[in-house]
């Protein structure tokens, strides 16, 4: 099948280069022509495991093309894909300018019937929005389909090639007819592709992810009151996801959530719930809490410093919002970094792949360090911000030898309790009892 992708970001290339895997003629179109010549060439222009390899097989066996030419693009398809930035306004609205725009633009280019799918995140109406763009300018028959993507930085490859769920909105048998012809080599293993009406497929992306939102920011307020109450978090994790009701996923505490989907979409679906004059108080009080977690570890950092951060030299070991990407949308680090900073702390900072996104965006406020422990030289303390791999059993002899005093704040709880203890390190989590050694 011929399958066009408007915008190559995140969702767009990991959709375009795994339809392509199935032995699709894809061919993704963006206005940006530095990206769409790198792409070009074979270079990704995003961190996502697995993602590269296939990227270049599917380009050199000449499925898979890149053009900043819209109506080359989409010349031949029977399904075109919007894949297209959502940015929050600052009223939490998504803002739909570019899938408006490039909707009218597609009303004066299609020829022939072709199903127009929105793939980003988009606020229930957007589809029918999508459509009038269209008709304003078209002239031959066209159906829009609600698709939602439910892709996870860092496992998308596995997500789309081997779905949970498909979502498919639609009123048209002949959109849906093309639709399941597409997606059926994905569905194999026999989990559902799911047919509803557009705004119920618009709203199942909105509702899944602030409910999983609602799922972290509700144990991170358990972790709150096991520090009160002098509870251990890990265990009553383990006690409540071992009930089949509430599943073992997303019940990790740590310093609050990021990223690209999870701030964004939860304003989203308050926006939309205010629109709709109804006051949704537990996605408010989710984001709420969310931006305070994100702060949780500085009152810890400030109480062993003694109010004194003036001079301090900081490790920092993670800064994009999860592990296995180098998007920094929305993480917690940041809000660590700014506060630090402010504070008159001196950071030096280590990620495995967003260091050159942070150097964009905050230039010489941090020092980075080219690998994992010479962030740690002559350091006053190490703070853990993002859970990658490879921090999960460092070296702790080498730990000890480089930092200055044998202090660790860990916002992922990457550590076990008791050999901190044995270590001797002053050792500080979240929503588990601290560590604590006579302040050096």
């Amino acid at each position: 099948m011929k399958i066009a992708v408007v915008g190559t970001g995140y969702v767009g290339l990991v959709t375009g280069t795994c339809f392509a895997e199935t032995g699709n003629n894809v061919t993704c179109v963006d206005i940006d022509q530095a990206k769409v010549e790198k792409l070009s060439k074979g270079e990704i222009t995003i961190y996502e495991p697995g993602l590269e390899k296939i990227f270049i097989r599917n380009q050199k066996e000449g499925r898979l093309h890149f053009t900043t030419s819209l109506k080359e693009g989409i010349e031949g398809a029977r399904i075109i894909f919007l894949a297209l930035p959502t940015p929050p306004g600052e009223d939490g609205s998504a803002d739909l300018k570019y899938i408006l725009g490039v909707a009218g633009d597609l009303g004066k280019l299609i020829t022939e019937y072709v199903v127009i799918v929105d793939k980003s995140t988009v606020p229930v109406g957007t589809a029918e929005k999508v459509h009038a763009a269209i008709a304003k300018n078209a002239k031959v028959d066209f159906d829009v389909v609600s698709n939602p993507e439910f892709l996870r930085e860092g496992v998308a490859v596995d997500d789309f090639m081997k779905p949970d769920r498909v979502v498919i909105g639609t009123g048209s048998e002949r959109a849906k007819k093309i639709m399941n012809e597409l997606y059926v080599p994905f569905v194999r293993q026999g989990n559902p592709i799911l047919y509803m009406d557009e705004r119920s497929a618009e709203l199942t992306k909105y509702a899944a992810n602030s409910f999983l939102a609602m799922k972290i920011t509700f144990m991170n307020e358990v972790a709150q009151l096991c520090e009160r109450l002098g509870a251990d978090v890990d265990m009553v994790r383990k006690g409540i996801g071992s009930d089949e009701r509430i599943g073992k996923r997303f019940l990790f505490p740590g310093i609050g959530y990021g990223g690209s989907c999870f701030p964004k979409d939860v304003q989203a679906l308050s926006k939309s719930a205010r629109e709709a004059q109804y006051d949704f108080r537990i996605l408010d009080a989710v984001m709420d809490v969310n931006e305070k977690q994100k702060t949780h570890l500085i009152p810890k950092i400030k109480a062993y410093f003694n109010n004194n951060l003036k001079g301090k030299r900081m490790a920092l070991w993670g800064l994009s919002f999860k592990p296995n990407t180098d998007d920094i949308r929305e993480a917690p680090a940041l809000t660590i970094i700014k506060e630090l900073v402010a504070e008159g702390v001196h950071i030096c900072a280590y990620d495995p792949e967003a260091m050159p996104n942070v150097k964009a965006q905050v230039g010489n406020q941090v020092e980075f360090a080219e690998r994992q422990y010479d962030a740690l030289q002559d350091a006053d303390a190490l703070v853990i911000a993002t859970e990658w791999s490879e921090f999960r059993t460092p070296d702790f002899d080498n730990i000890v030898r480089l930092l200055k005093n044998k202090v660790i704040f860990d916002g992922r709880n990457l550590f076990d309790l008791q050999k901190m203890e044995e270590l001797g390190f002053h050792y500080e989590s979240v929503g588990r009892r601290p560590i604590k050694q006579v302040n050096q």
